[in-house]
């Protein structure tokens, strides 16, 4: 029988949820609604009458002091409704507070264990509606704030349907599919090359032509057919294995552009390629442009190479003392995050936590990191289809991370918001965890593992569910209308922390050979990569533990539902690794064993359905072949000087048109969502996302003590500029290493003992007839790897771990829109002692200002020429060989103690650098422009105050520690351009003309106001 038990606040407790969900209503939607009233619902399945009424006089369900529990709907508190609006999860979807509830449930009851089959409790929320609204403007409500259709679904009824017919149909989210052994088999021989994609189409398989035709021959091969009767398997493929290989084949798994052969050529038209020198053949753009270079600064480093794990884990592992290693990885979670932006997002986080995990025999987690790329959350224009409101998907994956975060104990320490209106069609969520692992566990380096025949397959953690199915293959293709709901994942970070805590107590016991992530392809992919050690497995599916009934081999191989890892456990060791998981309550279960049989083998119980050879299953995919053909744009210099007099702009209010540019999203405070993060847990908090005398001041990078006990530190930055990649993608990436490198730097980083994570993001690059401009799109992927092996070598910084996410479209009823071509470049980096680390705000009245570094008139993509509407300029260029110089001096300097403040020039240029250090200490400064090296000389005002050259950092010293400073700069370009003063007021003279002069108040005001939500 069904039980819905209703959970509502009692009339003198304040509905905190309601009256939430009544504001965002209001600004989101533009709809008056008077009162919310917000009602939890509890649907239990499998019990009888006296045991649901045990339920609520134990108050399993509600706290009796704020809450009013029954049997039968409840009212409004304030009376009277006009809509009632309830939303719960789909059958199939993860209800973590469902799964959470049952739990109290069976504990209150004395269910036995394993719980009675048709025992469940599912949750969904019921909010009444008061306002005068329509049945529109209330489906509005629903569809596009407070439920997902994907996952979620919506009953709606009227005030006056209500009364005579109260309530809403109890559900629940059990499943209940075909027989769990059922499996299919996939013909393929005979079928045209129509059909073959057809396949792969509707299976989601996303698998191309000359993969489907690989596949069709692996099976007709004469020892294959042989090796497959031997074992009772059928001809064709299973689902199982077809399935199998579209996962580990998936551009999302295997990075098949990045390993294609590329044919490269410069053109200056796109017709016309030149011959010569003007063209490349490249095969590999990873093994080309990452794994090379960092093998080559590796070998320059000799004896002081510090990387002891790269590309070759879940993440890359670096030395961080004589005693500790340091990992770190970087995923996107951006399909997921569409569909669902909160799941999305919560998935990201936790996965990505799970990657230092799962690298060497386990990290302990020590922060998180995270870059949201969205569309402007103040669109104003109709959606197209399928498509979520920018700010409706910047509240989800805020949310999504801040639980996955805070609720894991983990603390998110570093991050940017980027806005770019082609985000829309897909935003980009890059989520990165930083783990810390002892140098030796139970005798063992920690960085090393491997799986060895005889050990055996442990899945630990969550149930397998249907939620994450396709994951792999769906994030492999652009968003369009067919893509599924199942692919969208739901996190628990509960769970995942009770499962955490088991594997740190079981690795420091040595209770295990190996370890990895469940991610993406579940079980496929794990066992899979896993078994390439011992090379082979023997998998026993029947022995998974599901969630609920009805899921079929396949499923419960591909499965990316969260919180799972696989291990490898000897033989000798199995019984102590399950009781310690019995005793910590995390579920733990051997599937098989494995072996050196050359096989993934699958079974269901003693019924094999699926059999593929190891080497087909990784080396089979075919290699791309792929053409690139790059055509410069043209660039021709913004004249700012011709925008209204002599000086343009600069005959303007600078001081207004400053505000203007400290209020654009791209540069203005985010403190509403770093506040949602706890960046202080765990306590090795130095330099924090918001610093100065009122902890509201930007900083440059983050700096924590991983062990509190010392004072080595460790740096965590980031640099992204995908505003420059329509000029070029090349000077885009340079930028982003530039600004990671600065950035770190700023903070007192050694340039010598950094590491990066790369991550690309990029539009379909594959010439089709859905992506004309492929050739150029793939050229500008070139030229992004070949600026981040160029500016790697230059800064000697080796790229230790990435990933790359290839077909970030949007295509749906004839509408594409392809985000810009995008890289990440995270960086960690080492800080001997976190006591002399700097932060960016102004310290004392007297200092001396420098600005280090050379100015010159590069506006292209800048957040002025954004901000009046100018098209083209000049994209920032990096002076690789000064820049390491000068980043080289000004760590020598910080270490010296000469530094006082330093900040990094990016987004807004000088001007924006100077306001951001006054409003973090609350001081003022006179400043004069005629001082500023720059080339060429002269510059207009408006330039030297807004362009955005890269290598350039504010610097403040203190006046009887100058002539050190400038002398360890000499030769280098270094400005002294004015002084910080008591008064808050930032004043910028040209010579002896006034360009600016505002209070620092006020540019506090205007650059925290466009996100004070």
């Amino acid at each position: 029988m069904l039980w819905r038990v209703e959970v509502g606040l009692r009339p003198q407790v304040t509905d905190t949820l309601g009256n939430r969900v009544c504001s965002k209503i209001s600004q989101e939607l533009g709809i008056a609604v008077d009162r919310v009233d917000a009602i939890k619902v509890f649907t239990v399945a499998g019990l009888d009458e006296a045991q649901i009424r045990l339920v609520l006089e134990r108050h399993v369900l509600h706290d009796p002091i704020l809450h009013q529990a029954s049997l039968q709907p409840l009212p409004a508190v304030g009376g009277g409704f006009d809509w009632a609006l309830e939303v719960g999860f789909r059958p199939g979807v993860t209800d973590n507070e469902g799964r959470t509830a049952a739990q109290s449930v069976a504990m209150v009851l004395g269910l036995p264990a394993p719980w009675p089959k048709d025992f469940a409790v599912c949750t969904s929320t019921r909010y009444l509606l008061s306002g005068d609204i329509d049945e529109a403007a209330a489906r509005c409500i629903a569809k596009d704030l407070l439920a997902n259709e994907l996952i979620q679904r919506i009953d709606l009824k009227s005030s006056f349907q209500w009364e005579t017919e109260p309530g809403f149909p109890a559900r629940t989210a059990q499943v209940v599919g075909r027989p769990s052994d059922t499996i299919q088999t996939i013909n393929l021989s005979g079928l045209s090359h129509a059909e073959l994609l057809e396949i792969s189409r509707k299976g989601v398989l996303a698998l191309s032509l000359e993969e489907m035709l690989a596949i069709r021959d692996y099976y007709e091969r004469p020892e294959v057919i042989t090796a497959r009767m031997a074992q009772g398997l059928p001809e064709a493929p299973t689902d199982v294995e077809l399935e199998a290989l579209a996962q580990t084949w998936s551009e999302h798994c295997k990075h098949k552009i990045f390993n294609a052969k590329i044919t490269y050529q410069i053109s200056s038209q796109a017709d016309s390629p030149v011959p010569g020198p003007s063209a490349l053949a490249i095969d590999s753009l990873y093994k080309t442009f990452i794994q090379r270079p960092t093998a080559q600064i590796r070998q320059r480093m000799g004896a002081d190479d510090f990387c002891l794990s790269v590309f070759k884990d879940n993440a890359g592992v670096i030395r961080f003392d004589q005693g500790h290693n340091i990992c770190v990885k970087v995923e996107t979670h951006n399909s997921p995050s569409a569909l669902d932006p909160y799941g999305g997002a919560l998935t990201g986080i936790v996965g990505v936590n799970r990657d230092p995990m799962g690298t060497g025999l386990g990290a302990e987690l020590l922060c998180n990191t995270d870059v949201f790329c969205l569309g402007s959350p103040f669109y104003d224009q109709p959606l197209p289809p399928r498509l979520l409101h920018p700010r409706r998907v910047l509240e989800g994956v805020r949310e999504g991370v801040e639980h996955g975060g805070n609720k894991s104990g983990i603390p998110t320490v570093n991050g940017s918001l980027v806005f770019h209106d082609r985000f829309l069609g897909k935003p980009l969520i890059f989520c990165g965890t930083v783990g810390i692992m002892p140098a030796q566990v139970a005798g063992r380096p920690s960085h090393v593992k491997q799986a060895r025949p005889g050990d055996a397959i442990v899945m630990v953690g969550g149930r397998i569910g249907k939620d994450g199915i396709h994951g792999a293959t769906f994030s492999s293709e652009e968003l369009h209308a067919d893509s599924p709901a199942t692919a969208v994942q739901i996190g628990d970070p509960i769970t995942q922390r009770k499962m955490y805590d088991f594997l740190m107590t079981a690795r420091d016991r040595g209770l295990y050979q190996a370890i990895t992530d469940n991610g993406a392809g579940g079980l496929s992919s794990s066992v899979g990569e896993m078994a390439q050690d011992s090379g082979g497995c023997d998998l026993d599916l029947s022995l998974a533990p599901l969630k609920y009934d009805g899921l079929q081999p396949w499923e419960i191989l591909l499965s990316e539902a969260q919180e799972r890892m696989t291990a490898a456990v000897a033989p000798e060791d199995l019984n102590a690794f399950l009781a310690l998981a019995r005793r910590m309550d995390v579920e733990a279960t051997a599937l098989g064993t494995f072996t050196d049989s050359g096989l993934f083998h699958i079974r269901f119980g003693e019924r094999v359905v699926g059999s593929l050879s190891m080497d087909f299953l990784h080396d089979g995919t075919p290699q791309m072949h792929l053409e690139a053909v790059w055509s410069p744009p043209v660039q021709e210099e913004i004249a700012v000087e011709l925008l209204g007099g002599p000086e343009g702009v600069g005959n303007r209010d600078h001081g207004q048109l400053l505000e203007r540019i400290l209020g654009r999203l791209n540069v203005c405070s985010k403190e509403y969502v770093i506040r949602q993060y706890d960046h202080e847990v765990q306590g090795g908090s130095v330099i924090k996302p918001l610093m100065g005398v009122l902890a509201d001041g930007p900083t440059d990078a983050a700096v924590i003590r991983p062990l509190l006990d010392a004072h080595r530190g460790l740096v965590v930055s980031h640099g992204i500029c995908p505003k420059f990649s329509d000029l070029d993608t090349y000077w885009m990436t340079a930028n982003a290493v530039d600004e990671a490198v600065r950035n770190a730097v700023a903070v007192g980083a050694d340039p010598a003992r950094m590491a990066g994570v790369d991550n690309f993001c990029w539009c379909d690059p594959v010439q089709s007839e859905k992506t004309p401009d492929g050739r150029y799109k793939l050229a500008q992927l070139v030229r992004a790897n070949q600026a981040l092996a160029h500016y790697c070598l230059a800064y000697g910084v080796p790229c230790i771990s990435g990933k790359d996410s290839m077909k970030n479209d949007y295509s749906v009823a004839g509408i594409k829109i392809s985000v810009p071509p995008t890289v990440l470049f995270s960086l960690v980096g080492v800080v001997e002692d976190v006591r002399g680390c700097v932060s960016s705000d102004f310290k004392q009245p007297g200092d001396l200002v420098y600005l280090l570094g050379t100015t010159r008139s590069e506006l292209g993509g800048s957040e002025l020429a954004d901000e009046l509407g100018l098209s083209g300029g000049l994209v920032p260029q990096v002076d690789a060989l000064a820049n390491r110089q000068r980043y080289h001096t000004l760590h020598a300097a910080i270490r010296c103690g000469l530094v006082r403040a330093a900040h990094d020039l990016s987004d807004g240029g000088l001007a924006t650098a100077l306001a951001e250090m006054a409003i973090g200490g609350r001081l003022g400064a006179r400043v004069d422009l005629v001082h500023t090296s720059s080339t060429p000389r002269n510059l207009p005002v408006t330039t030297l105050l807004y362009s955005e050259s890269a290598g350039r950092l504010l610097v403040c010293v203190a006046p009887d520690q100058a002539e050190k400073f400038e002398a360890l700069f000499a030769g280098q370009a270094l400005s002294r351009i004015g002084h910080v003063q008591q008064e808050p007021t930032l004043l910028i003279k040209n010579a002896d003309i006034p360009v600016l002069s505002a209070s620092v108040e006020r540019l506090a005001t205007a650059w925290q106001a466009t996100m004070n939500w």
